[in-house]
């Protein structure tokens, strides 16, 4: 049976349309496979929320993702479906996302009577902060990092927009910007809230306060990276021992591919000095 050009065209579109889903389908068996390695290794339940660049279809469509309602309606049926007993491990990787979507996953991650420990191998910034501040344990990789948890309106932090309404005079303003500033006071005030009540088991009344403010009312910008160390001298240790399989699970959940790497490297760990391992 020969085939002509056109056939030999469809045959391509086909096995190119295909081939992502085939791909995609066994890279979801490998990361269930490692799941349930990890849960029967730790004997808990493993959750992961993974925020990476993703694409569309095998067009390539390149789409960042951030923590929305879907997140947290599958988190809480995760710890809903936990037996009570049964400690919870989330691994978390986000830029942040929806306030509501992150104070939903804490309190549900916070109620749960068992022990609930939170591992961050790069990064949780923002709403991944909140989520992470509401476990009982925290262990970071030694270069990850938390971040602020200032909320933003549009596309300021609250705080800025109400220490700029500060230097006016409120005949100055039109009625857009009082608003402007009232939403941003009342944003302001329900995040500081919601960190107090999560710290406050924890680290009692006043030094909770204290972490409140210094999260929300904008000591920093919005993407400054607080480091494990730093954390641990706000009275929140966080620097462990990541277990290996966290970062293989990470690798399980690659970036999209581009057309030229930009980091390069040979992926083997290197022997220490003296023994003959490193290049010459």
């Amino acid at each position: 049976m020969e085939f002509n050009f056109f056939q030999i065209i469809w045959v391509f579109f086909i096995i190119s349309a295909l081939s992502p889903a085939i791909k995609q389908a066994r890279l979801e068996a490998m990361r269930l496979r490692v799941l349930r390695e990890l849960e029967k290794k730790r004997g808990s339940r493993v959750i992961t929320m993974i925020h990476r660049q993703e694409s569309l279809s095998f067009l390539g469509i390149p789409l960042t993702r951030f923590i929305n309602i879907e997140d947290s309606e599958q988190i809480l049926r995760a710890v809903r479906l936990t037996p009570p007993e049964m400690p919870i491990d989330l691994l978390l990787h986000t830029p942040g996302g929806l306030v509501l979507a992150s104070e939903q996953i804490a309190h549900a991650i916070k109620n749960h009577p068992a022990k609930v420990t939170v591992f961050v191998p790069h990064y949780a910034m923002s709403g991944g902060t909140l989520i992470a501040l509401a476990a009982d344990e925290i262990i970071m990789d030694a270069n990850a990092v938390l971040g602020p948890v200032d909320p933003q309106i549009g596309r300021y932090p609250a705080v800025s927009i109400l220490k700029a309404i500060s230097r006016k005079d409120a005949n100055e303003l039109d009625d857009e910007t009082l608003i402007l500033g009232d939403v941003a006071e009342k944003a302001v005030n329900q995040v500081k809230n919601r960190v107090y009540e999560i710290l406050l088991e924890r680290m009692g009344e006043e030094r909770a306060r204290e972490m409140a403010a210094q999260l929300t009312e904008g000591q920093w910008t919005h993407d400054y990276p607080i480091t494990c160390s730093e954390l641990g001298t706000m009275g929140l240790p966080a620097c462990g021992l990541m277990p290996k399989e966290f970062y293989d699970l990470m690798d399980l959940f690659p970036q999209p591919m581009r057309s030229r790497a930009s980091v390069q490297y040979i992926p083997l760990p290197y022997d220490t000095p003296g023994k003959g391992g490193n290049p010459s």
